[in-house]
């Protein structure tokens, strides 16, 4: 009886050894997983910020290009403020035409890896972690807006630039250009059927749009025309974007435009109507007209302006596929 009491003794003392070395490895794992859940959480929080960093200076620097100078410094200034630590860097590539890539990094002395890692203390190699972006100019291949087109056959589109030439427009063939379709779709311009009051939604490369014969202009537009003349009475700029046509085919009520593209169109003056808001700076007395950009008595439609380049950062949602007429939106490509 008494050895088999000192023997259960020895067999307890073992298994108490035994538990300690489990709890030390125990241990070690589940600080070894707690690391590793911090650093990869780390690692992805400072990819989302290259990655945001990369993304808005892609669109920057893209823009830029589209504007006249290319500035890669964008790139940097973006990464950086776009990152929490503030030491981001970006490098740029101008190796596709029409296209401007990214590539951003962490910042860490002359090194580009994240420092403050728990594996670090494990001796585990640097961690390297980037992003990249690419932007491009697309042109637009859709719009939606004031209800009228106006021809290519009229101006030239292909040196819009903020210091274009003034010019008017007129609706009356012969005043301006003669269409292909005589009198009923005008060369100059033409009214399009609305989608809403004093808006129609145009898109690229479809069978036509169809025309809203007449002099007058379509109703509903006393507001938008209002909103302009507040514009440029208080020293603003109004920059309308318009359809353009190549070709218009049928009469009247069967008229349709086949739209190539959009162009902008800065708005000096037009006589859409008689009075009010319908007749705005359309006489040679009203200030920067002259006798030959002023529109005519009587029922002399016309718009008063310049063709300008505008180019703005847009969603990569709109459709794309129009005709290169000055207009473009930046957008990232992947």
């Amino acid at each position: 009886m008494w050895r088999l009491i000192r023997n259960r003794k020895k067999a307890g003392s073992n298994e108490k050894g035994a538990a300690g070395v489990t709890v030390a490895v125990m241990m070690l794992v589940l600080i070894g997983a707690g690391a590793l859940a911090v650093d990869v959480g780390q690692i992805y929080a400072e990819r989302a910020q290259l990655q945001n960093g990369a993304d808005a200076g892609a669109l920057a620097v893209a823009l830029s290009c589209k504007n006249g100078a290319c500035n890669s410094a964008l790139a940097d200034n973006l990464a950086n403020s776009n990152s929490n630590d503030s030491a981001s860097k970006a490098s740029v590539d101008y190796s596709v035409p029409g296209q401007v890539t990214v590539r951003t990094s962490t910042k860490n002395g002359s090194s580009s890896f994240l420092t403050n890692l728990f594996s670090n203390a494990i001796n585990s190699g640097p961690v390297t972690v980037g992003a990249r972006a690419t932007a491009g100019a697309h042109f637009p291949g859709s719009g939606s807006g004031f209800p009228l087109a106006l021809s290519d056959d009229c101006f030239n589109l292909t040196t819009a630039s903020a210091t274009g030439v003034v010019q008017k427009i007129s609706y009356k063939p012969g005043m301006t250009c003669t269409g292909p379709s005589g009198t009923q779709i005008p060369g100059g311009w033409g009214w399009l059927d609305e989608s809403s009051p004093c808006n129609a939604t145009t898109i690229t490369g479809t069978n036509g749009m169809a025309g809203d014969p007449g002099n007058n202009p379509p109703s509903g537009c006393a507001d938008i025309l209002s909103g302009w003349k507040t514009t440029i009475e208080a020293g603003g700029e109004v920059k309308v974007l318009f359809p353009v046509f190549d070709t218009a085919t049928g009469t009247g009520n069967t008229g349709v435009f086949n739209i190539a593209g959009y162009a902008t169109f800065k708005i000096w003056g037009w006589k859409f109507g008689n009075n009010h808001e319908y007749e705005f700076r359309n006489t040679a007395g009203d200030p920067g007209m002259t006798s030959a950009l002023a529109c005519n008595g009587g029922q002399e439609r016309c718009i008063i302006g310049q063709f300008i380049k505008f180019n703005t950062i847009g969603s990569g949602s709109a459709t794309t596929g129009g005709t290169d007429w000055g207009t473009s939106e930046i957008r990232l490509i992947k």
